[in-house]
């Protein structure tokens, strides 16, 4: 079964985050610089929410608010959804699906360790299923 772990170990454990007062001008400079659609704000190395493009559009653009007068604690999604690096990546998805985001940060013993996106999840799902395909393909092929 493949789990969360699994993913941070390709993709790397690094972590992106704003603070809470951080504009969210700033926090959409520092997605577009590390091209990812999501920021952790942080406070005291505590996880006070997660900021993405879709809050962005909805919270911002669609309301006619000013990026550069907007922080990120106003558009937040606060108290964010998490998962361990223990979780399968079929219960990330589900968590995902529910819940409809699609971005999620990754807690082992009470410490950000990492976040996966929903791009993560599925990539992985399709590489683990290509790999169970042609070893099934290559099983038939030989006992033929």
């Amino acid at each position: 079964m493949i789990n969360v772990r699994d993913i941070l170990k390709e993709k790397g454990d690094t972590v992106y985050t704003v603070t809470p007062k951080t504009t969210i001008y700033e926090s959409l400079e520092k997605m577009s610089a590390h091209d990812v659609g999501s920021m952790l704000v942080m406070e005291n190395e505590k996880l006070q929410g997660i900021v993405t493009e879709r809050d962005y559009m909805k919270k911002v653009v669609l309301l006619g608010r000013s990026s550069k007068n907007t922080n990120a604690e106003s558009i937040m999604t606060a108290n964010p959804i998490c998962v361990s690096p223990t979780d399968s990546v079929d219960n990330a998805l589900a968590i995902m699906t529910k819940e409809r985001c699609r971005h999620l940060p990754v807690f082992d013993e009470g410490k950000i360790i990492g976040v996966v996106s929903i791009g993560d999840l599925v990539k992985k799902k399709i590489s683990a299923m290509e790999a169970a395909i042609k070893h099934l393909n290559d099983y038939i092929s030989s006992t033929g």
